[in-house]
């Protein structure tokens, strides 16, 4: 079975609603054959992405970067993962008051240099959370679970 990992910082009801949105999306009709692991931010490890085939990643963009917890999980994860997923796809999402463009390049960055393939525009929120929101994070947790299929 493949597996799906959900890497968020969930700092506020805002971040919350979207991973719930999220999940909810990796099990949409039709889905199968996907194991969801979720993990925060701080605890997600080497192994879990290890055993992973493919990544969800969430964050808030706080002052036009990613949450610390989020750089905290990519500077943790980079060296001792760094040649062994190249190719897998990954997608993510990001919430911030007014701008989120600093942390999606930073995300992009970093899942380049660790050979993870974008199988989703990031979806960039701003502001309240509304059904656009969240049907659009809701799409992007089915199209990842979906692209790990067999």
């Amino acid at each position: 079975m493949a597996v799906l990992l959900v890497v968020h910082h969930t700092a506020s009801p805002a971040t919350q609603e979207l991973l719930d949105a999220v999940l909810d999306g990796t099990r949409a009709d039709g889905i199968e054959g996907v194991e969801v692991r979720t993990r925060a931010a701080l605890t997600a490890s080497p192994v879990d992405v290890l055993e992973a085939d493919g990544f969800l990643l969430g964050t808030p963009a706080n002052i036009g970067y990613l949450s610390g917890a989020m750089k905290h999980f990519f500077d943790g994860v980079y060296y001792p993962t760094m040649t062994e997923k190249p190719g897998a796809p990954y997608g993510l999402w990001v919430h911030g008051n007014n701008d989120t463009q600093g942390a999606v390049r930073a995300a992009e960055s970093i899942t380049k240099a660790l050979g993870w393939q974008k199988a989703h525009e990031a979806v960039e929120i701003t502001g309240s959370i509304d059904k656009a929101a969240r049907e659009a994070c809701f799409d992007l947790g089915g199209t990842l679970a979906a692209s790990l299929m067999g």
